[in-house]
């Protein structure tokens, strides 16, 4: 499903989309052990299909799971952030804007429940509901269609 619509979203986006090799159930599985998270079902199939989306200069439009590991663990322990933002673990990072903002899912209690999407704004620390679900949120981000 994933690699179709990618394939579509390439048609109109504005940069060229580039996909990867699926990721190993075993990267997923030690992911969600890792974050103590359990990933939400969109964002597996997702991981499942492609490692990741990319443009030009391998500039990650989706994280592979190696990248969704590194970025939500730094976020997580930065001492830095402790001091002047909200706690971290209550989001789950798989992307971002190219301008220091981030896109996530909420957690609760290590679960995504709802597949709606947020972005965090790293000037001033909101999460701001901006997708219904990753295929809206893809759909608009690729195209050109949802700025942040």
């Amino acid at each position: 499903m994933w690699l179709e619509l990618i394939a579509e979203w390439a048609k109109t986006s504005e940069m060229p989309l580039e996909t990867a090799p699926p990721a190993a159930s075993i990267a997923i599985t030690a992911l969600e052990s890792s974050l103590s998270v359990t990933l939400p079902a969109e964002l597996k199939a997702f991981l499942k299909e492609t490692d990741g989306l990319y443009s030009n200069y391998d500039i990650h439009l989706m994280w592979p799971v190696q990248r969704i590991e590194q970025e939500n663990s730094w976020f997580r322990q930065e001492p830095t952030l402790k001091e002047t933002c909200m706690p971290f673990d209550s989001l789950l990072f798989f992307a971002d804007a190219g301008n220091g903002d981030q896109f996530a899912y909420a957690v609760l209690n290590g679960v995504v429940r709802h597949s709606r999407i947020y972005a965090w704004n790293h000037e001033d620390d909101s999460r701001t509901c901006i997708a219904p679900s990753l295929q809206w949120f893809l759909d608009r981000w690729l195209t050109g269609n949802l700025r942040v």
